[in-house]
């Protein structure tokens, strides 16, 4: 089929190259503008773009999808079908009527849970055991169209948003051929959403990566694996960040207060008390410095028992009460 193939992160990269080995020609591919980014503000060219130029394909990335001269351009390429793979802007009425075949996106969820920008963290965060891929026709409305297929894969224990986002951008990338070797039979089905079912998954805000030590050690783990790789997890320690990359529920009988290091494991990492349960810390990165075993950071910045994380830098750099309570050996 000639298809407009529309996406940005790496997450798409694995539905534009299996586009390409089953046979479609794509023949235009969106993306968005090099955008600076990190501390230097180096412009940084999205994944997709990338991807494309090396396979020789027609690049183009708007500023606004819904400027006329975008339309026009989609227009002139006479595709059958345009995809959509984690573009990162509504299309427009304009668009969406382009293409006779319809406009099909890629959503890492199985819809109408989580509908948004962030579905693979949020559904880490919201502790989810089961997760998946959805094809679904795009509409007007948020990720609100009509379902051609979904896919299921369990969440284990040990995914991040980062090993979840690996394992489910090829089965979205496999389920999109699917759906388009359905579409070109003429046996698509589509079954509505049900909206009462709806939850969303809004781009992560800024300070959502805040560890609150009150909360139990089971909301704390997933808060860390919803953020690792990035943008991670953080916590406060003798008035330095750290993030948290890594980290494993633990069941506590009666922990000392919050945040307080209970325990160095050798070789394991460091646990540190929760408002339920104990929440032991495996992979770390101070503030300027590179990830580290929590064994090592142990080492290096004197995390002893009776010392404490704390939620905040000013936190960090007054005395807390308690401190020197003895805790239980590693």
């Amino acid at each position: 089929m000639r298809v407009i193939f529309m996406g940005t992160p790496a997450f798409a990269v694995s539905s534009l190259t299996r586009l390409l080995q089953a046979g479609h020609e794509v023949m235009l591919v969106v993306t968005q503008p090099d955008r600076p980014a990190g501390r230097g503000k180096v412009l940084r060219t999205p994944a997709v773009k990338r991807a494309a130029e090396a396979a020789g394909l027609s690049v183009i990335q708007p500023v606004k999808i819904r400027d006329a001269e975008v339309a026009g351009r989609l227009r002139r390429v006479r595709p059958e079908v345009l995809v959509v793979v984690a573009f990162g802007q509504l299309l427009p009425r304009a668009i969406l009527d382009i293409p006779p075949q319809g406009c099909l996106n890629v959503h890492a969820s199985l819809l109408p849970k989580y509908r948004g920008p962030a579905p693979i963290p949020w559904a880490l965060i919201r502790g989810e055991t089961v997760t998946g891929v959805t094809i679904m026709e795009i509409v007007e409305a948020l990720d609100a169209g009509p379902i051609l297929l979904q896919r299921t894969i369990p969440i284990a224990a040990e995914d991040t948003a980062g090993t979840l986002e690996d394992r489910l951008a090829p089965l979205g990338a496999e389920a999109l051929i699917e759906t388009l070797r359905a579409v070109e039979r003429g046996e698509v089905t589509k079954s509505p959403q049900n909206e009462a079912e709806a939850t969303y998954a809004p781009r992560l805000p800024p300070d959502i990566g805040r560890l609150e030590w009150s909360r139990s050690a089971g909301d704390l783990w997933n808060l860390v694996r919803g953020l690792a790789p990035q943008p991670g997890a953080h916590t406060f320690y003798r008035g330095r960040l750290v993030r948290v990359l890594g980290a494993e529920p633990l069941p506590g009988d009666h922990p000392p207060r919050a945040g307080t290091i209970v325990s160095v494991r050798k070789g394991m990492g460091v646990e540190v008390a929760t408002g339920q349960g104990t929440l032991l810390l495996t992979r770390l990165q101070p503030e300027g410095r590179r990830v580290m075993t929590a064994e090592e950071f142990s080492r290096g910045y004197r995390a002893e028992v009776g010392s404490a994380f704390v939620s905040t830098r000013e936190e960090s750099t007054t005395p807390r009460p308690g401190n020197s309570r003895p805790g239980r050996a590693g």
